[in-house]
């Protein structure tokens, strides 16, 4: 199967410091594929230059056949690919229902009652808070807003950054199931996460990222069973405690 998004040999600067040394790797039509690893390691950096900013110095990335490594921004997130950032980054002072319409501005209008039945369909709580503001809701609550708002798009790939970060480990199980969900809908996803259990209990595929370079990749269930990985990434800390809560 031909990739949907395939990054090819990417270097990545940040003024003269090399954040991504290199990067190979690809996302098929229909897969999740979790990019795990540790802080720092340009998981975040590699998702930027997906979406254009900054923009790769070396190598290419294609988009359904379409190399948009020097694209504006504003048109790759009009081509089919959205993305819900890392520390969520909704609009605070917007209600849920606006920040669900921000997220619809790249969408066909005629389709929007369509998408917010959708959306709210996935996510029960925000049909319940469509009229309060994005700043009062709570953390789990502000990081489903930012799915939806990504999904409002209609989006070919969903890349998502970091989506249990500060979560409770409840709260993270149903994002998770979340994630899972909107996959078998017919979404294709690229997910950033630092929790490796559950990123590679979900993921068809994963890739290890350390030090801006791929390190390892695998099926999901070979990377989780990997000593390596297990060392590494799955053992002690809060990870533990999330595991202990049980699967996604």
């Amino acid at each position: 199967m031909s990739a949907m998004l395939s990054v090819q040999g990417v270097h990545t600067f940040y003024g003269h410091i090399e954040a991504l040394r290199g990067i190979d790797l690809e996302v098929r039509k229909g897969e999740i594929v979790a990019l795990i690893g540790s802080n720092g390691a340009g998981k975040s950096t590699l998702l930027m230059t997906i979406c254009g900013t900054p923009q790769a110095a070396k190598g290419r990335v294609v988009f359904d056949g379409r190399d948009i490594t020097k694209v504006p921004t504003h048109e790759i997130m009009r081509s089919g690919i959205a993305q819900a950032p890392e520390g969520r980054r909704i609009f605070p002072r917007m209600t849920v229902l606006e920040n669900l319409q921000m997220g619809a501005s790249s969408a066909p209008p005629e389709h929007f009652a369509e998408d917010l039945e959708r959306a709210l369909a996935i996510f029960p709580i925000l049909k319940e808070r469509q009229g309060q503001r994005g700043g009062t809701l709570s953390g789990g609550e502000q990081q489903m807003l930012a799915i939806a708002r990504a999904l409002m798009s209609r989006p070919r790939l969903l890349l998502l950054d970091e989506p249990s970060l500060g979560l409770a480990p409840m709260t993270v199980r149903r994002i998770f199931q979340v994630i899972r969900d909107i996959n078998r809908q017919g979404v294709t996803i690229f997910l950033v996460e630092q929790n490796a259990y559950h990123a590679l209990r979900l993921a068809h595929r994963a890739y290890v990222m350390v030090t801006g370079t791929i390190g390892m990749t695998g099926t999901g269930a070979e990377l989780l069973a990997n000593r390596e990985v297990r060392a590494a990434y799955l053992e002690g800390g809060v990870t533990e405690e999330v595991v202990a809560g049980g699967a996604p």
